[in-house]
Formats: C-alpha cells, sequence, structure tokens
C-alpha cells in the first residue's frame, strides 16, 4: 500500500538547522531527559512497566517523555497551524478523519479520498510521532505545508508558551465521559501491553485511574485544562464531547467548518458535501476499510500498532457492559467532584 505523504506544493520550508545542530539538538535533549528522569515519581503502568509523573501528569518514560521534552524546548508553531488535542481513546481517530476532511475538501473528490486509502493518524500525524527521530525516517514537519494538521495528549499546562500565547493557533479538543475512556483505555492498552507483563486486570486499571494514574492523567486535570482554556479564549479553543458529536455530526461538522476558516457554502450544503464528510468519516467506513483493517500505523521509537485496534466500538455507552455498579458510583463520584465546580458534566 502506498502511504499518503503531505504534499510539499505550497509552503515548503526547508530546515533550518544544519545536521551537526540537530545533532546538538538531539544531545541536549537526551541531557535534560537523562538528568530528570531519575528524580520523577512512578506509578503502574497500563501498556509499560511504570508511568512516571512530569509536570502532574503520568507519561509513559521512554518516548512519550522524551517526546514531550523535546516539543517543550524545540517545537515551533506555525500561525496556520491546526491541533487536535484529546485524551487518549476519547474519539481522536475520528475527529482527525473529520477535521481531514473537511480542511480538504476542495481538494480531494469523495471518490477517490486518502482518507479511504490511508488511516486517520497519516493524513492527521500526532505532533510527537514526528519530531523525536534521529533518522529522519518519517515525515519531516519543516516541509508539511500550511495549514499543518497535528495532534497530540499533551496537557495545556504542559504545552510551550509558543502554543499557548498566540492567538492565531486553533485547538480543537475532544473528550469523553470518563467510564468509556476507562474501558477503552483498558481494552486497548492490553492489547498492546508485552506478553512479558501479565495483563492488567479491569480492576487494577479501574483503581490506577480513580487514583489518576493513567497515560496523560489524571483525567479530569487534562480536561479541565482545556475547559478552563476554551472558556477563556473560546475563539482559539473549540471543546467538543464525543457524545454531542455522535448526536449532531451534521451540526458538528458544520460548525468544525466554521471555527477552523473553512465555512461550507449554501451551494455546499445543498449538494450534500457535510453529509458526504460525515458519510466517509463514519464509524462504519472508515472500519471497514481495507488500510484500517489490515495495515500497521508506525509511530515514533519503532513503536507499532495494527490500526484495527483504533476501531473497536465507536459506542457511546458501552461502559455498561464491563463496569459494576459500584464502580460506576465511585467514578461518577470522582467526577461530579472534580467537574462540577467547573460548570463542566457527562451524563450520568
Amino acid at each position: 500500500m502506498a502511504t499518503f505523504q503531505p504534499s510539499l506544493e505550497c509552503d515548503n520550508i526547508s530546515n533550518t538547522h544544519s545536521e551537526q545542530t540537530d545533532s546538538d539538538l538531539i544531545q541536549k535533549a537526551d541531557e535534560r531527559y537523562r538528568e530528570t528522569l531519575p528524580n520523577l515519581p512512578k506509578g503502574k503502568g497500563w501498556m509499560t512497566q511504570h508511568l512516571v509523573q512530569y509536570q502532574g501528569f503520568w507519561v509513559n518514560p521512554d518516548a512519550a517523555l522524551k517526546n514531550l521534552m523535546w516539543i517543550q524546548d524545540h517545537f515551533k508553531p506555525r500561525p496556520t497551524d491546526i491541533f487536535l488535542a484529546s485524551f487518549p481513546k476519547s474519539g481522536t481517530t475520528w475527529l482527525k478523519a473529520l477535521i481531514f476532511a473537511i480542511v480538504n475538501r476542495t481538494r480531494y473528490g469523495f471518490a477517490d479520498h486518502p482518507l479511504l486509502t490511508t488511516g486517520p493518524h497519516d493524513c492527521f500525524p500526532f505532533l510527537y510521532a514526528h519530531l523525536y527521530e534521529k533518522d529522519r525516517s518519517r515525515f519531516d514537519l519543516d516541509g508539511f505545508p500550511s495549514p499543518r494538521l497535528l495532534s497530540s495528549h499533551i496537557p495545556y499546562t504542559s504545552l510551550p508558551n509558543s502554543m499557548t500565547d498566540s492567538q492565531s493557533y486553533r485547538f480543537i479538543y475532544i473528550c469523553r465521559d470518563p467510564k468509556d475512556v476507562l474501558v477503552s483505555t483498558w481494552l486497548f492498552m492490553n492489547k498492546l501491553r508485552p506478553k512479558e507483563l501479565a495483563p492488567l486486570s479491569l480492576e487494577e486499571a479501574f483503581e490506577l485511574f480513580c487514583q489518576g494514574i493513567s497515560p496523560y492523567g489524571p483525567f479530569w486535570d487534562h480536561v479541565l485544562g482545556y475547559w478552563i482554556a476554551s472558556l477563556e479564549t473560546p475563539e482559539k479553543i473549540l471543546f467538543l464531547k464525543y457524545e454531542e458529536l455522535k448526536k449532531e455530526s451534521f451540526v458538528i461538522v458544520k460548525s468544525l467548518g466554521e471555527f477552523l476558516g473553512y465555512p461550507f457554502s449554501l451551494e455546499e450544503e445543498s449538494k450534500g458535501v457535510v453529509e458526504e464528510i460525515v458519510k466517509l468519516c463514519s464509524f462504519e467506513k472508515l472500519s471497514n476499510l481495507e488500510v484500517n483493517r489490515t495495515s500497521v500505523q508506525k509511530f515514533s521509537k519503532g513503536a507499532r500498532v495494527d490500526n484495527r485496534h483504533f476501531f473497536r466500538e465507536g459506542k457511546v455507552g458501552d461502559w455498561k457492559n464491563y463496569l459494576t455498579a459500584e464502580m460506576v458510583q465511585r467514578l461518577d463520584e470522582i467526577t461530579y467532584h472534580n467537574l462540577l465546580p467547573s460548570g463542566l458534566l457527562f451524563p450520568t
């Protein structure tokens, strides 16, 4: 399969650093990482043996921490960048497809669209999947055309000032009922957990999640960071709920177009363009494509994930098939306690 490559026909910006400079930057990043790692608190890992707490959030001590520190020190955003932020397993893959289709709708036809042959994570890459590559074996972000579509799970408070101070960047944040997030994360991580580590039981995952010890957790702090920022700068951050996107896909796709600066014209609406985008990016359509059933997604540091693992159920309320009444009550109470003062609520 030929992998989709972003076109370099516009804004083709060459690297501003020489190979020697790149080597120096990588060396400095390695040194800061080695100095920082031993002093970080440890917690039980979901996919790896341990997570470490960095700036109040739990991350994988290898690739995730290294890439986060690299972004904080060296990433240079462009004013036209569009960022998708999320807590893991909150609808990221689906929203990537929708935003990519919205922004590029005049460039590709629906019959031969890149999303039909390329996974959403290649069309709309994770920011940290490409920055820390010594051999530059992945896409070079400097060569991406504008607007660059980049996603991350990085908490808002851990983003560099270069990404949060400017009013020109656009962030879309998607969140989801924490009960569904917990179940989806547990199932996903166990599929990727090395064979030398025993599977993580649902009871263990539940306790860790309630304590805030999960990839990029605590969940509530992650969500609140973007929620509060969206209230303060609504023109910069669009805050979405997965449940509302499922219920009102047509309305929210139109809102996304408006927010991103790609509003749908009356002619496009009359021709059913919005409906075509919703259909193209539906769970049923994407999950049954060959690229998403049989191909492998490559990330930084040699990480590989079967694309099919990103398409499990896509349902709202699947937690009912896994969590006990006691688990539900406890998790709802924690969520209520943490989010109610901010005015952010999920259905119970």
